[in-house]
Protein backbone atom coordinates (compact mmCIF):
# COMPACT_ATOMS: atom_id res chain seq x y z
CA UNK A 1 0.00 0.00 0.00
CA UNK A 2 1.05 3.50 -0.81
CA UNK A 3 -0.45 6.80 0.24
CA UNK A 4 -1.80 8.22 -2.96
CA UNK A 5 -2.67 11.90 -3.25
CA UNK A 6 -5.17 12.88 -5.93
CA UNK A 7 -6.84 16.17 -6.74
CA UNK A 8 -10.48 15.25 -7.30
CA UNK A 9 -13.22 17.80 -7.93
CA UNK A 10 -11.00 20.59 -6.65
CA UNK A 11 -10.07 18.83 -3.41
CA UNK A 12 -6.80 17.21 -2.43
CA UNK A 13 -7.67 13.65 -1.37
CA UNK A 14 -5.44 10.99 0.17
CA UNK A 15 -5.91 7.26 0.38
CA UNK A 16 -3.75 4.23 1.08
CA UNK A 17 -4.06 1.89 -1.90
CA UNK A 18 -1.96 -0.20 -4.20
CA UNK A 19 -0.82 2.34 -6.83
CA UNK A 20 -1.90 -0.05 -9.60
CA UNK A 21 -5.53 0.05 -8.44
CA UNK A 22 -7.68 1.35 -11.29
CA UNK A 23 -8.79 4.93 -10.79
CA UNK A 24 -12.48 4.00 -10.86
CA UNK A 25 -12.09 1.85 -7.74
CA UNK A 26 -10.37 4.66 -5.86
CA UNK A 27 -13.06 7.13 -6.89
CA UNK A 28 -15.97 4.83 -6.04
CA UNK A 29 -14.69 2.76 -3.11
CA UNK A 30 -12.29 5.13 -1.36
CA UNK A 31 -13.87 8.52 -2.08
CA UNK A 32 -17.55 7.55 -2.44
CA UNK A 33 -17.87 9.18 -5.87
CA UNK A 34 -20.18 6.84 -7.75
CA UNK A 35 -20.89 8.92 -10.87
CA UNK A 36 -18.39 6.98 -12.97
CA UNK A 37 -19.77 3.49 -13.52
CA UNK A 38 -17.97 0.21 -14.00
CA UNK A 39 -19.40 -1.23 -17.18
CA UNK A 40 -17.12 -3.46 -19.21
CA UNK A 41 -13.74 -3.11 -17.42
CA UNK A 42 -12.21 -3.07 -20.91
CA UNK A 43 -12.35 0.66 -21.78
CA UNK A 44 -14.97 -0.11 -24.42
CA UNK A 45 -18.25 1.22 -23.00
CA UNK A 46 -17.37 4.70 -21.70
CA UNK A 47 -19.39 4.42 -18.48
CA UNK A 48 -16.25 5.07 -16.43
CA UNK A 49 -15.33 8.39 -18.10
CA UNK A 50 -13.93 11.24 -16.04
CA UNK A 51 -12.04 14.38 -16.96
CA UNK A 52 -8.31 14.47 -16.23
CA UNK A 53 -6.78 17.86 -16.93
CA UNK A 54 -9.81 18.64 -19.07
CA UNK A 55 -9.52 15.54 -21.25
CA UNK A 56 -11.98 12.64 -21.22
CA UNK A 57 -10.28 9.52 -19.89
CA UNK A 58 -11.61 6.08 -19.13
CA UNK A 59 -10.89 5.12 -15.54
CA UNK A 60 -11.65 1.39 -15.39
CA UNK A 61 -8.16 0.13 -16.30
CA UNK A 62 -5.76 3.00 -15.78
CA UNK A 63 -3.86 2.94 -12.49
CA UNK A 64 -4.81 5.65 -10.04
CA UNK A 65 -1.13 6.51 -9.51
CA UNK A 66 -1.03 7.69 -13.13
CA UNK A 67 -3.29 10.59 -12.11
CA UNK A 68 -1.26 11.86 -9.13
CA UNK A 69 -0.38 15.09 -10.95
CA UNK A 70 -3.76 15.55 -12.65
CA UNK A 71 -6.89 17.52 -11.87
CA UNK A 72 -9.65 14.92 -11.95
CA UNK A 73 -13.25 16.02 -12.42
CA UNK A 74 -16.03 13.49 -11.99
CA UNK A 75 -19.67 13.72 -13.03
CA UNK A 76 -20.51 14.86 -9.49
CA UNK A 77 -18.66 18.17 -10.01
CA UNK A 78 -19.72 19.03 -13.56
CA UNK A 79 -22.52 21.25 -12.31
CA UNK A 80 -19.84 23.63 -10.96
CA UNK A 81 -18.54 24.15 -14.50
CA UNK A 82 -20.47 26.43 -16.87
CA UNK A 83 -20.18 24.02 -19.79
CA UNK A 84 -20.74 20.93 -17.66
CA UNK A 85 -23.88 22.45 -16.19
CA UNK A 86 -25.11 23.40 -19.65
CA UNK A 87 -24.57 19.82 -20.87
CA UNK A 88 -26.41 18.40 -17.84
CA UNK A 89 -29.31 20.80 -18.42
CA UNK A 90 -29.47 19.83 -22.08
CA UNK A 91 -29.58 16.12 -21.20
CA UNK A 92 -32.54 16.84 -18.93
CA UNK A 93 -34.27 19.05 -21.50
CA UNK A 94 -33.88 16.42 -24.22
CA UNK A 95 -34.70 13.49 -21.88
CA UNK A 96 -31.43 11.93 -22.99
CA UNK A 97 -31.32 9.24 -20.31
CA UNK A 98 -33.40 6.17 -19.77
CA UNK A 99 -31.77 3.84 -17.27
CA UNK A 100 -29.04 6.41 -16.61
CA UNK A 101 -26.12 3.99 -16.34
CA UNK A 102 -24.21 5.41 -19.29
CA UNK A 103 -25.35 9.00 -18.76
CA UNK A 104 -22.52 10.27 -16.52
CA UNK A 105 -19.92 9.06 -19.01
CA UNK A 106 -21.80 10.62 -21.91
CA UNK A 107 -22.12 13.91 -20.05
CA UNK A 108 -18.40 13.86 -19.25
CA UNK A 109 -17.56 13.15 -22.92
CA UNK A 110 -19.89 15.89 -24.16
CA UNK A 111 -18.41 18.36 -21.68
CA UNK A 112 -14.87 17.55 -22.82
CA UNK A 113 -15.94 17.97 -26.44
CA UNK A 114 -17.59 21.36 -25.88
CA UNK A 115 -14.64 22.60 -23.84
CA UNK A 116 -12.32 21.73 -26.72
CA UNK A 117 -14.73 22.78 -29.49
CA UNK A 118 -17.71 24.95 -28.53
CA UNK A 119 -19.31 24.58 -31.98
CA UNK A 120 -18.76 20.99 -33.11
CA UNK A 121 -20.08 19.63 -36.38
CA UNK A 122 -22.35 16.59 -36.29
CA UNK A 123 -19.51 14.21 -37.22
CA UNK A 124 -17.38 15.62 -34.38
CA UNK A 125 -20.20 15.05 -31.88
CA UNK A 126 -20.65 11.48 -33.10
CA UNK A 127 -16.90 10.86 -32.96
CA UNK A 128 -16.65 12.20 -29.38
CA UNK A 129 -19.43 9.84 -28.28
CA UNK A 130 -18.38 6.88 -30.42
CA UNK A 131 -16.74 5.00 -27.53
CA UNK A 132 -19.84 5.25 -25.33
CA UNK A 133 -22.40 2.48 -25.34
CA UNK A 134 -26.04 3.01 -24.47
CA UNK A 135 -28.08 -0.17 -24.39
CA UNK A 136 -31.38 1.67 -23.89
CA UNK A 137 -31.27 3.23 -27.34
CA UNK A 138 -31.15 6.88 -26.26
CA UNK A 139 -28.69 7.77 -29.01
CA UNK A 140 -30.96 10.22 -30.85
CA UNK A 141 -31.78 12.06 -27.62
CA UNK A 142 -28.13 12.12 -26.57
CA UNK A 143 -27.09 13.63 -29.90
CA UNK A 144 -29.91 16.18 -29.60
CA UNK A 145 -28.74 17.06 -26.08
CA UNK A 146 -25.17 17.68 -27.22
CA UNK A 147 -26.39 19.82 -30.13
CA UNK A 148 -28.66 21.65 -27.64
CA UNK A 149 -25.75 22.31 -25.27
CA UNK A 150 -23.50 23.40 -28.14
CA UNK A 151 -26.14 25.87 -29.27
CA UNK A 152 -26.16 27.33 -25.77
CA UNK A 153 -29.90 26.95 -25.48
CA UNK A 154 -29.86 24.68 -22.45
CA UNK A 155 -29.85 27.68 -20.12
CA UNK A 156 -33.27 28.71 -21.19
Amino acid sequence: MTVLVLCVNGERRETAVDPSTPLIFVLRNEFGLTGAKLGCSLEQCGACAVLADGERVLSCNRPAAEFAESEIITAEALERDRIGERVQSAFVAETAAQCGYCTPGLVVAATALLKANPSPEEDEIRSALNDHLCRCGSHASVLAAVRHAAAGTADG
